[in-house]
């Protein structure tokens, strides 16, 4: 990291994702000259405490963004279609979380450890991916680098944190109300989430795939490099708070080999191996809640597939599915020194 400091700006920094940016700005000891707070008209004005001084949040216009270096965006699509281009005009490098860029051809789709490259001539905005693509690329992509992959399966387990800070309070009121044995309440998901598991994130399509495992797709596809992969997802919410997990079943071009496959994930610097099933050593959504690597374990060889290979991944979708990937970019950017602004 260079000694120089940047003017950074966070748009939406009153939710959820925001939080875990401004906390990961400061752990990781980012180095900030200035942070400033951006959200809706609503949220300006209140004061958040950071490091013991207050900073006043500032309503996300146009000219908000003047002076800034890097501006992260942790709102949805439709504000970042209206402010991201603003920011750009004025001089900032947009780190957007949201869909909204993601399958634009001109707009990078980035995980630094997988195609980092991808930014450089960035136009000013880079997008991260959706928080199951990031976390289940985790696990496959150094096996991609070793097998040459053909065709995958995911099956993701997705934590009510996905859904917002409301999908978090209905689950722990319906936990609540079915321990007192009342009615539990429901207005979040169109099913109780309390002991159940739901098949449905995201609108349907006409093809009968979700919103979120089109994402799936199309996102692995863009970032690997790979834009014929075949691809099938399933994308489950689950009552869990924090961390998404991935159940991954792939296809590759070589022949695999269990030993060679562990090995290549724990030389991956986005992956910590954990797969030792005889004593219950394997990921789990709890062991990776707030860890910068995400978990890779229950390696085998798929039974039903040539060439085939099945794990198990869990990751932080608030850290590496979000605040973490778009702070990643950034660090990654000035460490190898490609220009934040975008070359004329």
């Amino acid at each position: 990291m260079s000694n120089k400091t940047y003017r950074v700006g966070i748009v939406g920094a009153t939710g959820a994702v925001g939080q875990e940016l401004i906390d990961l700005l400061l752990a990781r000891q980012f180095p900030l000259a200035e942070l400033r707070l951006l959200a809706s008209a609503r949220s300006a004005g209140r004061n958040l405490d950071v490091v013991g001084k207050k900073l006043t949040v500032q309503e996300a216009r146009p000219e908000a963004f003047a002076g800034l270096d890097i501006a992260l965006f942790a709102a949805e699509g439709s504000i970042a279609k209206a402010l991201a281009p603003e920011a750009v005009k004025r001089g900032c490098l947009v780190l957007d979380k949201s869909s909204a860029f993601r399958m634009s051809p001109d707009v990078p789709l980035v995980i630094p450890e997988i195609n980092l490259a991808a930014t450089r001539g960035h136009r000013g905005i880079i997008a991260s991916p959706n928080c199951s693509t990031a976390i289940a690329l985790m696990g496959l992509y150094p096996l991609h680098l070793k097998f040459g992959v053909k065709r995958v399966v995911f099956a993701t387990y997705q934590s009510v944190s996905g859904t917002g800070a409301d999908a978090i309070d209905e689950l722990e009121a319906q936990t609540q109300a079915y321990a007192k044995g009342e009615e539990l309440p429901r207005k979040v998901y169109p099913y109780q989430i309390f002991q159940n598991l739901i098949p449905h994130i995201d609108s349907f399509g006409a093809d009968g795939y979700t919103g979120e495992e089109t994402k799936m797709r199309e996102e692995s596809r863009k970032i690997m490099g790979l834009p014929a992969l075949r691809v099938s997802a399933i994308c489950v919410r689950v009552p869990v708070v924090r961390a998404h997990s991935v159940a991954v079943s792939a296809e590759f071009e070589r022949p695999v080999d269990v030993a060679a496959a562990r090995a290549a994930l724990a030389a991956f610097p986005g992956a910590e191996l954990l797969d030792d099933p005889a004593n219950k050593v394997y990921p789990t959504p709890l062991a990776f809640t707030r860890q910068v690597k995400c978990g890779v374990g229950r390696v085998r060889l798929d039974t039903a597939l040539d060439n085939g290979l099945s794990f198990f991944v869990s990751g932080d979708n608030l850290w590496k599915g979000a605040a973490l990937n778009s702070i990643q970019i950034a660090e990654a950017m000035i460490r190898e020194g490609i220009p934040l602004k975008p070359l004329a």
